[in-house]
């Protein structure tokens, strides 16, 4: 089985934070769709599998295409791929392209999830973050939503934001408020190549300390959980059987194909990614780069994947997959963190407790290969 990824990397505004390849030329969107139906046919048979399982429209604003060109695709991938087991079809939007016209269109099309980046309830902050709704605008996107009748939503909300007091309690309070299927939270990340980066260079921004960092993150952990989400992996919650299906194939090694400029395939052996910018890729021009996984790159990456998600290390796995040398050096790796409380033994696992996700990546680098 393999899943398929549309990436749509237009936005109208950039966002402080946002390191992910975006260009604010929409003008070039429709030639970029008609292309991406062209490089779909072209690369379907890179995958080993046909059987696809999930789709997903990311960015970028995938927001910004029709609902034309949504079911345009959607079909044409329908034409090239078995996707009788497809039962999740996401959009991310964003709430201010939600209008009332909008979600009855995209009534119209397969998409039966939807993934809103409302990142906070404070305006301020959203000014900060330079993301074009409202809090209220934020609200008013999800009810909409309901009231057509979606019953799969997804929003997210950043945290770890200084210099605005205490936003972090009220954002919690509405989003569980919204009672919708499926929250992500993410910490606030300084990436060099972003406004924010500029900001933090200047001085005209200085992050959280890490203390900080945790006490927010412990406060998303226990009021999301709280109000019966699963935290099932580090920067997500779900209400029962509601968990992302296609990014929850992503951390369990599924194959992949991503159409689009600055989209990322997985083959099983190897990894490659679109190079060519929004330009050169709406005139045709599609250039790739790839590497090959080695089986040290697999076993690292089994790790990682792993220790993001409640399931753990299945130690079994490792010693079918990779060898009872691999098993015990990763247990006699872990030892310390289960002695901290950081981790724990679970039958034949080993995992992160929930409420410690944010020192994951500390903890896999100790368990790499």
């Amino acid at each position: 089985m393999a899943t398929l990824y549309f990436h749509i990397p237009f936005c109208r505004g950039i966002c402080t934070y946002c390191d992910f390849y975006k260009v604010g030329a929409v003008a070039l969107l429709p030639r970029v769709v008609e292309v991406m139906h062209h490089e779909m046919e072209e690369r379907a048979t890179m995958l080993h599998s046909r059987h696809i399982t999930s789709i997903y429209f990311g960015g970028g604003t995938p927001s910004l295409l029709s609902a034309r060109d949504i079911e345009g695709l959607i079909n044409h991938a329908r034409e090239l791929f078995d996707c009788t087991a497809v039962t999740e079809i996401t959009l991310e939007a964003n709430p201010d392209d939600l209008t009332a016209e909008y979600v009855a269109a995209l009534t119209s099309t397969s998409v039966n999830r939807l993934s809103l980046g409302i990142q906070s309830f404070d305006d301020r902050v959203l000014r900060f973050m330079n993301r074009r709704h409202t809090a209220a605008e934020a609200e008013d996107a999800v009810r909409r939503l309901r009231a057509a009748g979606y019953d799969n939503i997804s929003i997210d909300v950043i945290f770890g934001v200084a210099g605005f007091g205490d936003t972090l309690t009220d954002t919690l309070r509405r989003a569980t408020a919204l009672d919708v299927e499926h929250i992500s939270a993410y910490h606030l990340t300084v990436e060099e190549r972003t406004k924010l980066g500029l900001l933090v260079r200047k001085g005209e921004y200085t992050p959280i300390a890490d203390e900080e960092s945790e006490a927010e993150y412990l406060a998303v952990h226990k009021a999301f959980t709280a109000a019966g989400y699963e935290h099932y992996e580090i920067s997500n919650f779900a209400k029962a059987g509601r968990r992302a299906q296609h990014n929850s194939a992503y951390w369990t090694g599924v194959e992949y194909l991503g159409i689009g400029p600055g989209a990322h395939s997985f083959m099983g052996e190897e990894r490659c990614w679109c190079t060519s910018t929004a330009k050169q890729y709406a005139e045709g021009e599609m250039v790739f780069e790839s590497e090959a996984l080695t089986e040290r790159d697999h076993m690292n990456e089994y790790v990682m994947t792993s220790l993001r998600r409640a399931e753990g290390i299945d130690l079994e796995y490792v010693e079918q997959r990779f060898g009872i040398t691999e098993r015990r050096r990763i247990e006699v790796a872990a030892r310390e963190w289960i002695a901290a409380g950081v981790a724990e033994m679970r039958a034949s696992s080993l995992a992160i407790r929930a409420e410690r996700f944010l020192v994951s990546d500390a903890v896999i680098e100790s368990l790499f290969a």
